[in-house]
């Protein structure tokens, strides 16, 4: 009969907010080491049920962990350089393109 309830929706929320207390009593108590939270999860996908921007946010973040991610991206080759240690920036401009 159990198996029953949790299978309906209201079920499903009821179980999700045992779980998410249990793992917030875990993790107060030092037994639970991990960083994210179990309970976080099964919300979001709860959520992701009803919204479909959801679904997609889940989708891109999915995507994005996929995603090869190289330190030199995003600034363009030999142009700028920083120098963290000495505190010091150089930024070079393109130049303008020429008018004809």
């Amino acid at each position: 009969m159990e198996f029953v309830v949790f299978a309906t929706l209201p079920g499903l929320v009821i179980l999700l907010v045992v779980i998410a207390f249990g793992d917030q009593l875990l993790r107060a108590t030092g037994r639970g080491k991990r960083r994210g939270q179990v309970s976080a999860t099964g919300f979001e996908q709860l959520h992701a049920t009803f919204s479909a921007g959801k679904q997609n946010e889940l989708k891109e973040r999915r995507s994005a962990l996929l995603m090869k991610d190289d330190e030199e991206d995003g600034a363009p080759p030999h142009r700028s350089t920083v120098d963290l240690d000495g505190g010091r920036a150089v930024v070079r401009l393109p130049s303008p393109p020429k008018a004809s």
